[in-house]
Order: structure tokens, then sequence, then C-alpha cells
């Protein structure tokens, strides 16, 4: 049954201050539930499983939507749209990013949609997560006690699940500076090329070294676990070799047991395991490719 708008009971605080102070004083009373661009929200209370009626609009905090860069890193906003990330030239310098951002939705969902939004929406599905994933970002949250940094690898404890207190904003994520020499590849399989929900969601970082070794590997899955996840198994398949055929196919192999993809509405089983054993095969034969160093 659909939420009737009636029953809706939206606050709007001046600043974060003010935010953060009405959001601590809504927990004994029910809690106020953080409002952004509302693409995920809007569609819950449409489907009548939104089960907050108090909500927290944070759009008059205009601080949040900011982007910038400083000593080679980037700070984004929790109320930085994927539009605005898409188009920023700083972000340029983060191209999984830049392209995660052109597939979510629609033009109109990546002119509402917030980076914070993903990342606080918690879906297994979201496109953005397993770019921040790969890319090694923090998350800022923000409460009346004060500010603190979460590594993006231990934000998720569960499904739908954050690491974070009932009366924390997430407040920005930052991205340090990428692996110089990586060699990067960001997919999304979906029934459609746009406004498609993800079947398999994959980005992946590896630098190789002196010689050929592989020093540095990042490859995060969504849509494949209960949470966005780094392939663990896979990853120390390669890092400290070569990307020879046999360690290819020991990372393959360890892939399997790194990941758990079900059965549901979207896709099954079988066809997600196939899609991410491809993926990652085509990203490391790419990244085999010979290199030159100094």
């Amino acid at each position: 049954m659909k939420t009737a708008l009636s029953q809706l009971e939206v606050v709007r605080p001046r600043d974060l201050a003010h935010a953060l102070r009405l959001l601590h004083a809504s927990l004994g009373d029910g809690r106020l539930v953080p409002l952004a661009g509302g693409t995920d929200l809007y569609v819950y209370l449409h489907a009548g499983t939104q089960s907050g009626t108090r909500f927290l609009d944070l759009a008059p905090l205009g601080a949040l939507q900011t982007i910038r860069v400083s000593r080679g890193s980037v700070r984004i906003g929790a109320l930085a749209t994927f539009d605005s990330i898409a188009r920023h030239s700083a972000c340029a310098a983060w191209p999984m990013l830049t392209l995660a951002s052109r597939v979510i939705g629609a033009a109109q969902i990546q002119n509402r949609a917030t980076i914070g939004g993903n990342i606080a929406n918690a879906s297994p599905a979201g496109d953005s997560l397993p770019v921040l994933l790969a890319y090694d970002a923090t998350v800022r949250v923000a409460s009346v006690r004060g500010e603190r940094e979460i590594p993006f690898a231990s934000l998720y404890t569960g499904y739908r699940r954050l690491a974070i207190a009932p009366d924390e904003l997430i407040v920005s994520v930052a991205l340090p500076p990428r692996p110089e020499g990586a060699v990067e590849c960001f997919r999304k399989v979906g029934t459609r090329a746009a406004q498609s929900i993800s079947k398999v969601v994959f980005a992946g970082v590896i630098r190789r070294g002196r010689g050929g070794i592989v020093n540095h590997a990042r490859l995060a899955w969504g849509s494949v676990a209960p949470t966005t996840i780094r392939a663990a198994g896979a990853e120390d398949a390669i890092v400290g070799s070569l990307l020879d055929p046999a360690a290819v196919e020991r990372s393959l192999a360890a892939l399997l047991n790194d990941i758990a993809p079900i059965d549901d509405i979207r896709s099954d089983r079988e066809y997600r395991t196939e899609v991410a054993r491809v993926l990652l095969s085509r990203f490391l034969g790419a990244a085999s490719a010979p290199v030159h160093t100094r």
C-alpha cells in the first residue's frame, strides 16, 4: 500500500550543526530519516515499504554539495549529484567514478541522485560502490559528538547495514590519489544500456611494478554478495606474481569462493557467476599487457 502523504512530516534544518542536533534529538521519538535526492526513498514511499514517516530534508545543506581536490586527493560532499560528479573536471582523474556516474539511471536520476544517498542506501547493486571500494575511499560521518572517518572497506556490516550510529550523517567521501601506472576497468552488466539495475557490476585496479610483478590489486564487485565486496582471494592470487596464465587461472578459481551470487528477479546465480568470471578474465588479460619501468 502506498504511504499516505498526509502522514509524513518533513523537517528543514538551518545548517549541518542544526541537522545533527535534530537527528540526535529524534532518536527517542521516531528517528528522522535523512532525505537527499529522494530517488530511492520516493520509490519506497510509493511501494509502501518505507517505515519512517518523519524526514530530515538535507537540501538546505549546500556545503555538502562541494567537490574539492587537495594534494592529489578528492573530497566529494555527500549531496553532490552524479551529474555534478561526472561534469566536474577534478573527478576526471578518477575515471571509473565518472563512468559509474553516467550509468546510474537516466539523466533525470543523475541530476537528483547523490553519492551520499547511494552509499547510505547500501544496495549491493549500487553502481558507485564498487568504484569507491576499488579506489580505497573513506567516508566521513558526523554527529553531535564530532566527525570520524570510516574506510569504505569497513562500512558495510551486512545486507543494507552500515557501521554508523543512528544519529550520524554521511557528510563526504574522499578518494586518495590513484596508484601511478595502474590499469583500471569499470563494467556494469544489466538488462539494457541505461536505466537498468546491475546484474553484475565490477571495478578493478591493478598496478604492476618492476619485472611486471603485481604490487597492487583491487577487484571490487556489486550484485554478487549481500554487500559490495572485494574479491580478496582473487586479489591474493595475483599480488606478488606475474600476470601469467597460471596466476590468472588461480585468480579465476579463487573468485568462485569470494562471491556468493543469488537467484532473484533480475538474474540467476549461474549467470552472475559466469559473467563475473568473464569480466575478471578480460580485465586480467588487459592488465597483463607489457609495461615499461625505469
